[in-house]
């Protein structure tokens, strides 16, 4: 891990030494394009990495002020390859000065301390991507109009916050594959993390290129809300096992954004698309709306969503088979007390065929006198 101090250095360039300094040669190559803004010579072409292209200056009437907007090209590779870095560099912040000191503090086993760091490092990245997401939502207006999801389409034009955002939120979880390997994420969890990170890099891409970027927005802000929630309730439940609160929350808004995310895309894509103006496909154009596409895009966004909903009904089967087993060895602790057992008149007081006098004097038969 970058910015850690070690004892003990592995041979340069072996797995470890790349592990342990991977935040460390990342920020040299980031420092390396910062530098060629310096050079008239290398300037044209650093500044293909640190700003977004393609801008477009528009006027909407003749009263106001021209207007910059941004389209999307193959230049923004670069731009993204950039900001992959700087995500690279900050993950390695958190876990080092943030989650590293909370994980030595709460004695965390092997697995949990896996699951702490990924829920750590996913809260802080959903909680600045919902704020994010909901400042440009309330300056553009989206979330007042639904007819704005597909009105004038194709939206080819972006201000320059939805487009920075998309640039950030493809480069974020493009930067999460090397992280597998830089974090040394067991083989376990692998799978489960690949698949998440390629459904969310081929969604917000797919929203991207495909001008429905004003959808992918909306959709976006409350599944966020919905994930912070989970992570930052999995991160109290490991400092104490015993909030779990959080989850219940969870359980609710998860079904919630489920229902809205596949209303507003049956109502853009079945509902307002077919009923635009611009119908055909025009990859100059930037037009995407015909039936096929259309289809595609909305059984991607339902197959996804069953999926996930498939996921949270197995993890709430698990949780209540958990807490029936925690529950079972409880009760059998807690036994009712055994009632006295009544005495048996007709038998003269025994109980068990044990005689018991009334007297309380031994039952044994006295020995009788000689004569």
């Amino acid at each position: 891990m970058g910015f850690r101090k070690k004892n003990k250095s592995p041979p340069v360039l072996s797995h470890e030494f790349v592990i342990q300094n991977h935040a460390d040669m990342v920020s040299c190559l980031a420092m390396v394009i910062l530098l060629g803004l310096m050079f008239e010579v290398t300037a044209k072409f650093a500044i293909m990495f640190i700003t977004v292209q393609y801008n477009v200056t528009q006027v909407l009437d003749e009263k106001s002020d021209p207007v910059n907007l941004y389209q999307y090209g193959p230049k923004d590779a670069a731009t993204m390859l950039f900001y992959l870095l700087i995500a690279v560099i900050l993950h390695a912040l958190i876990q080092e000065y943030i989650l590293d000191k909370m994980n030595r503090k709460l004695h965390l086993s092997k697995t949990k301390h896996s699951k702490f760091n990924e829920s750590g490092q996913l809260a802080a990245f959903y909680l600045f991507s919902f704020l994010w997401g909901i400042s440009i939502l309330t300056a553009e207006d989206f979330a007042t109009n639904p007819t704005f999801l597909w009105e004038g389409y194709p939206h080819t034009h972006m201000v320059f916050q939805v487009k920075f955002f998309y640039v950030c939120q493809i480069a974020y979880w493009l930067h999460a594959l090397p992280e597998l390997y830089f974090q040394k994420v067991r083989k376990e969890d692998v799978p489960r993390q690949l698949y998440y990170i390629c459904l969310y890099v081929a969604h917000i891409a797919g929203a991207y290129v495909l001008n429905l970027h004003r959808l992918g927005l909306v959709l976006l802000v409350p599944h966020y809300l919905v994930e912070l929630l989970f992570h930052a309730s999995r991160l109290f439940y490991f400092s104490d096992e015993n909030k779990q609160k959080g989850f219940t929350l969870w359980a609710l808004l998860f079904v919630i954004a489920r229902l809205l995310t596949l209303t507003l895309s049956v109502l853009t894509f079945g509902f307002g698309l077919p009923r635009t103006e611009n119908q055909g496909f025009s990859l100059a154009g930037g037009n995407f709306n015909v039936l096929t596409i259309r289809m595609s895009c909305l059984a991607a966004i339902c197959l996804t969503q069953a999926w996930m909903m498939w996921k949270f009904i197995n993890f709430q089967l698990k949780k209540w088979r958990e807490h029936s087993q925690n529950q079972a060895p409880k009760k059998k602790a807690v036994s009712p007390k055994s009632k006295p057992p009544k005495r048996d008149a007709a038998r003269g007081g025994s109980s068990n065929g044990v005689v018991k006098s009334e007297d309380k004097t031994s039952p044994r038969a006295r020995k009788a006198k000689a004569p």
